[in-house]
């Protein structure tokens, strides 16, 4: 039996870039607007979650927001994320805080997904040890080095696991070195699959187009992830939800509503 028991998709901020970094070799000239999203799950044993969107600091501060997001590097700028957008603002329309969160798993370590690590700093914090080394390494410009290098409860792990019963971590490296997706369980609908940014459109699942930026230009371990995603969710009955596609997240229920 499944421990999950609710789950909520939090909106934590947009960003308007081109399309080719969703698709590989796709949309050159095409703007798009991606939701950056976080994901909490209410379960038996406590609360898991997801992502943890941008840390806000880097955008609102003007000197910060130069330094990290200099447009030599990030030609599109940074997210447009609001202070009512961030994890303290969630936890409080929630009626929890930070303590509250008995777990943070990280599907990578990219700035718009660890950022706001700073929010849950007392929280256990699952990665995977080749996710983790990558990023230390900063091997590609979407890694923000002191977004993880606080003091931080790290939970390292290698390949996929069970965090509880239904909730399972599955291996979708290929946009970096050690991505993982998130397949969940629910009470009453059927089960969910977060994708991460292993597909982030629903273009990525249709067509298996690889995202745009790939972990040392490993197109087809992309891919293969992609493939491996529509496995899985065809034997579990799952969905499949991508993480950057404004369109879906549109179509999910919001704040209050929840998935269950």
């Amino acid at each position: 039996m499944t421990a999950a028991r609710k789950l909520w998709s939090l909106l934590t901020a947009t960003h308007h870039y081109e399309k080719t970094l969703s698709t590989r070799n796709r949309g050159a000239g095409t703007m798009i607007d991606a939701p950056i999203l976080a994901y909490l799950i209410e379960t038996t044993n406590g609360r898991v979650l997801y992502d943890v969107g941008c840390d806000y600091a880097k955008i609102a501060d003007p000197a910060k927001r130069a330094k990290w997001y200099d447009p030599a590097v990030f030609a599109f700028g940074a997210p447009q994320m609001r202070e009512d957008q961030c994890l303290p603002a969630w936890f409080a329309r929630l009626r929890i805080s930070a303590a509250d969160i008995d777990a943070v798993f990280l599907g990578h370590l990219h700035f718009d997904h660890a950022g706001g690590l700073c929010d849950v700093a007392g929280c256990e914090i699952h990665v995977q040890h080749d996710e983790l080394e990558s990023a230390r390494n900063r091997e590609d410009a979407g890694y923000f080095p002191d977004d993880f290098d606080g003091d931080y409860r790290w939970i390292v792990m290698q390949g996929e696991y069970d965090l509880l019963p239904g909730l399972r971590a599955i291996s979708t490296p290929g946009h970096t070195a050690g991505h993982m997706s998130l397949l969940i369980e629910l009470p009453k609908g059927p089960p969910v699959l977060l994708c991460g940014d292993a597909a982030d459109l629903t273009e990525n699942l249709e067509d298996e187009v690889a995202p745009g930026l790939c972990w040392r230009e490993q197109e087809s371990m992309a891919v293969d992830s992609i493939r491996k995603l529509k496995r899985i969710a065809r034997e579990e009955g799952a969905q499949l939800w991508p993480n950057h596609d404004m369109a879906f997240w549109r179509q999910l229920r919001h704040f209050p509503l929840f998935h269950e």
